[in-house]
């Protein structure tokens, strides 16, 4: 198991506390006013909340995937809801190298890793905001079911050039096929990364769960509209290692590749109230 990403975790609540103050600090003041009645409250003034979200974790790349969510309103302080996420995963050895090409391509990469996150959970209402400014505090925690696709990773090879070693561009045997280091033994024939969905229909499935916790700062002027950013964390367990890089041998590929997913992620969502 890989140690806490404390670095990236610290940078992404940053940015989450700091998105929220800022919210918050362009909230109108609203002058006082002399109550002439109940005063409506924001839990009287919806019973669904629907959101969308786009992730970033320490355990994908610059923009880690895309998030929904439904929720319904129990009382006044809870939730329930359901949400599903997808999200492509990145192993933490990947090093991304140029070709003679000028193509590039990620040495050993077999597989791309997504997953596929259903899950129900709770939310509950810590810090209430006003009914049309101000920022809402929440808390969130939800478990389900992780659905992971391991997609070939290909590559455009060179044949010809492979077993001559005279590059002629024009007429030599180039193909795209999954890369195997054990096949593809001449890197200078490695033209660049094939297409992305090149081996869609090879796609395997690894089945797994998750359990997530995390706290969101919900910013908005109005009753039926939803913004805010969550900040969490999130642990994923899988029955198997996800073959991202190829191993070597069997002993470095229990150490290269993973089954058990720790992260922090930062989440930026907006929706509406009904």
């Amino acid at each position: 198991m890989h140690s806490f990403p404390t670095r990236r975790f610290s940078g992404l609540l940053a940015m989450g506390l700091l998105l929220a103050a800022g919210a918050r600090a362009q909230a109108p003041l609203q002058p006082a006013a002399v109550p002439v009645g109940p005063a409506p409250s924001d839990e009287q003034s919806y019973s669904k909340e629907f959101v969308f979200g786009v992730n970033f974790n320490t355990q994908g790349g610059l923009l880690g995937g895309a998030s929904i969510r439904s929720s319904r309103l129990l009382d006044d302080r809870l939730l329930r809801f359901w949400s599903l996420e997808g999200v492509m995963l990145k192993n933490g050895k990947e090093e991304r190298k140029s070709t003679q090409a000028g193509g590039s391509y990620v040495p050993r990469k077999t597989n791309y890793a997504f997953v596929l996150r259903p899950s129900v959970g709770i939310q509950r209402i810590l810090f209430r905001k006003a009914a049309d400014a101000g920022v809402q505090v929440n808390g969130l925690l939800s478990v389900g079911p992780s659905i992971g696709l391991l997609m070939p990773y290909y590559i455009s090879y060179d044949r010809t050039f492979a077993k001559t070693g005279v590059p002629n561009l024009a007429t030599d045997e180039i193909v795209n096929e999954q890369f195997d280091p054990t096949k593809h033994l001449v890197q200078g024939a490695i033209l660049d990364r094939g297409p992305l969905f090149s081996g869609i229909g090879q796609t395997k499935f690894v089945p797994g769960i998750h359990l997530r916790g995390g706290l969101s700062f919900e910013y908005g002027r109005y009753r039926d509209a939803v913004t805010g950013v969550e900040v969490g964390f999130l642990v994923e367990a899988y029955t198997k290692r996800l073959l991202i890089l190829s191993p070597e041998g069997p002993v470095e590929g229990d150490v290269l590749n993973r089954q058990f997913f720790p992260s922090v992620y930062l989440t930026l969502y907006f929706g509406h109230r009904s």
